[in-house]
This record gives C-alpha cells, sequence and structure tokens, in this order.
C-alpha cells in the first residue's frame, strides 16, 4: 500500500528561495527556486526587503501549485529553515519598520564593543559579539535610527518571518534563536539580562519551539491559493545549517559537514553546551 501524504520544505536563502516537495517515502517530486537580490546601500552594509522573501515564496509555490497540483493537494507538513542572524523588525501591526539587516553586513563594529562591555554575551549567550549577529544590529538602529527603533514591538529573523506570513504566528527555533546574542544558549531560553543590554525584553521576542515541533498552520486562505486539501502543519524549523546537519545526519556527537553557499561552515555536533569563545567558535542549539 502506497503511503499517504507529502512534505514540503522552504529554505529562505541569501541569494534565493528553494522549496523542494516530497512524497512520503521521502523521495524529491520537484524542485523550485526563486533568486533575491541583495541591496548594499553603503559599502559594508546588506540589506533584503522581506517582501522580496515573501514575493519569492508566492512565486515559487503557485509554480509548485501549476505543476503538481495533485501532489500539492497531499501536503500535510511544511519545514522553514533559512539564512541566521537577520533583523527583521515589526511595529504593533507586523508591518516592517526597514529592510533587513542581514547576517554579512559589517556597519555595528562599535556596537559590538559598547554591548560586549555591558554584559555577559560570550558567557550567556556563548558566542562573541560580532556584526554578523542580531543583536548588534538592534543596537545599530537603536543608536542611528531611535525613531524606528521606538516603533518595534517584534523582532524576527528572516524564516520565521516567512512563518508569520504563512501562518500568522510569532514563533522561531532553538537553533535559528540561538544566533541572535538574546538567548541562554544552554538553558535554551531567552536572556533578560542580553535582552536589557540592547534595550528589549522577551515580549519583544517570538515564543521559542524545538525545530521538531508544531510552530503554526498555513492559514487557509494560502491552503486554498495551492490547492492543499488541509491546512499543513508547519515545523519550529531551524537556521540553515542547523537544518542541513539534520538533512545530512550530522546529528550524533563528532559528526559534522562543510557547507559551501553565500557563506563557507564547518559544522560539527557535540553532546551538548560547548562553547569555545577564545577560539571564536559559534555555539548554536541543535
Amino acid at each position: 500500500m502506497k503511503a499517504a501524504g507529502h512534505w514540503l520544505g522552504i529554505d529562505l536563502g541569501t541569494s534565493g528561495v528553494k522549496m523542494l516537495l516530497m512524497n512520503a517515502v521521502q523521495e524529491a517530486v520537484a524542485l523550485r527556486q526563486a533568486k533575491l537580490d541583495v541591496s548594499r546601500p553603503r559599502p559594508g552594509r546588506s540589506e533584503q526587503d522581506p517582501r522580496w522573501w515573501w514575493e519569492a515564496v508566492k512565486s515559487a509555490l503557485d509554480e509548485l501549485a501549476g505543476a503538481h497540483g495533485e501532489e500539492m493537494a497531499q501536503v500535510r507538513g511544511i519545514g522553514l529553515s533559512g539564512q541566521m542572524h537577520g533583523a527583521t523588525l515589526l511595529d504593533a501591526n507586523d508591518r516592517v519598520l526597514r529592510p533587513c539587516i542581514l547576517w554579512n553586513d559589517g556597519r555595528s563594529e562599535a556596537e559590538c564593543a559598547a554591548l560586549d562591555a555591558r554584559a555577559d554575551f560570550a558567557g550567556i549567550g556563548g558566542n562573541l559579539v560580532m556584526p554578523g549577529f542580531t543583536a548588534p544590529k538592534i543596537e545599530w538602529v537603536r543608536t542611528h535610527e531611535p525613531d524606528i527603533f521606538e516603533r518595534v514591538a517584534k523582532v524576527l529573523l528572516p524564516k520565521d518571518w516567512l512563518r508569520l506570513c504563512l501562518a500568522g504566528e510569532h514563533l522561531s527555533d532553538m537553533s535559528d534563536s540561538a544566533g541572535t546574542l538574546w538567548m541562554d544558549v544552554g538553558g535554551r531560553c531567552w536572556s533578560s539580562e542580553l535582552l536589557a543590554a540592547t534595550g528589549l525584553s522577551e515580549g519583544h521576542m517570538p515564543g521559542l519551539v524545538e525545530g521538531s515541533e508544531p510552530a503554526g498552520r498555513l492559514r487557509p486562505e494560502l491552503a486554498d491559493r495551492w490547492g492543499m486539501a488541509v491546512m499543513p502543519v508547519i515545523a519550529g524549523g531551524g537556521g540553515d545549517n542547523a537544518a542541513s546537519a539534520a538533512g545530512v545526519g550530522a546529528v550524533a556527537p563528532g559528526t559534522g559537514f562543510v557547507s559551501l553557499g553565500t557563506s563557507g561552515v564547518l559544522f560539527v555536533a557535540t553532546e551538548g553546551f560547548a562553547p569555545n569563545v577564545d577560539a571564536a567558535v559559534h555555539a548554536f542549539c541543535h
């Protein structure tokens, strides 16, 4: 008897969005991609308008629905992964306040030094304070764009802004959130001390779930648009490299892989929280 159900993976990269439609026995049915541009308003700066992400996702899913309607009707679950660290700032009505400052934006070097002296980011967050992380980006906005900072009600990572569009939920997973520098990585929870150092509170953060836990359902009007018979559950998902690790089976202590994309990563799984700040090794939840 043939297994029922299909599954959809959505990856929000820096250079594009990728979609993978799989059947119940994990065979690839279809792949779609949509390219993304990066705005560089000044040297060392890197931004994307979150609306570009959503338009790319809708375009790719429209293509899948048009070419694979029977399989899309059977989609039961959606997995999300994406580029990490980007600061997507929302007001109280979930409107985007400015373009997302991306992981490879280097404008916040001065803010890094200030934050490092203000709170124990290395001890609690398990990582050096570097411009690539989310917290220094928000501190830059706080310093240079105070009118925008005052209107910030939520801060979402890129893939979690897509979740908001897909499901209407403010939720994130542990692996992606560990890259913000606001998380107590060992405790797998938000740190009020680290948030306060950037003028924020836990109320500005999404709820936290494990990557394999349910984190919303596709909105009914979107399920109708793409011909899905039910409203698929959306998994917590993961940051791009944590999701890749699960995909290739690098989950046991000592296993790892090399990823070469817009960035290069050497990823190794450990038994538990094992920060190595002196060597500038990133320590994220898995």
